[in-house]
């Protein structure tokens, strides 16, 4: 039976009334993420509230919004930031991406996501799974158009996503006149091709585009050393 929680070097994060629990895609955005210099920072469908206290460990000044549609989760998440060393610094609301931006007063340095992906698939007979992994609540073009009506004038969109929608993303980025400004292709081993990507997009158009390529596990549980030291503030093994 998976565990309740998820403990990580300076916060714990409980995922048990989560549909989505803490994974490495989550672990990776959160430590790969733009957050340096960032003031504000918004995490679109925070889940169990990782993504949002990572950042919050990585910055010490940044005022983190979370928002999740999912009220079990979005309480969870407001729970475990409660219990953290930051909690006079993140807001979660059990609110979607659509009515958040309705009431939304201000900008963002930074908006991460670990989006819904899985289209047109299956639905899963848990419902908040379906929800949770399924983009039919939040479509790319709603994500991308939503972030940048909040963005500030050098803010960053943050996000990771299969490997194989890349051609997708693009497309879609370029309809809302969001830059590619960084992006890292995640392969599982060294010997399988790669699953996942990390891309931020900014509103500005750069000169020089941060390309990279990042491998997770050399063999089975034997992790290779740059996954080790990206994600070595966090995990507790490492």
């Amino acid at each position: 039976m998976r565990n309740k929680y998820f403990k990580f070097k300076q916060f714990t994060v409980f995922h048990d009334k989560c549909a989505m629990k803490v994974g490495t895609d989550g672990v990776l955005l959160g430590a790969w993420a733009t957050v340096r210099h960032c003031q504000s920072i918004l995490d679109v469908g925070t889940g169990s509230g990782l993504i949002a206290l990572m950042a919050a460990q990585r910055n010490n000044r940044a005022k983190i919004t979370a928002i999740e549609i999912d009220t079990e989760a979005a309480l969870q998440a407001k729970e475990n930031v409660e219990n953290s060393p930051f909690n006079n610094r993140i807001t979660v609301l059990p609110l979607s991406f659509q009515d958040f931006i309705s009431s939304a007063t201000g900008k963002f340095d930074l908006i991460v996501s670990n989006p819904p992906f899985f289209i047109n698939s299956l639905p899963s007979p848990d419902i908040k799974r379906t929800d949770a992994r399924h983009a039919d609540l939040l479509t790319l073009n709603e994500l991308f158009g939503l972030s940048k009506n909040l963005l500030s004038e050098t803010g960053i969109f943050s996000l990771i996503y299969p490997f194989s929608e890349r051609e997708n993303i693009m497309s879609v980025a370029e309809k809302e006149n969001l830059y590619l400004s960084r992006e890292t292709v995640v392969f599982p081993t060294p010997h399988t091709l790669p699953k996942r990507i990390l891309l931020e997009f900014s509103v500005q158009e750069r000169e020089h585009i941060d390309r990279s390529e990042l491998t997770i596990e050399e063999k089975r549980h034997i992790y290779t050393p740059e996954f080790g030291q990206l994600t070595k503030d966090f995990y507790l093994y490492l």
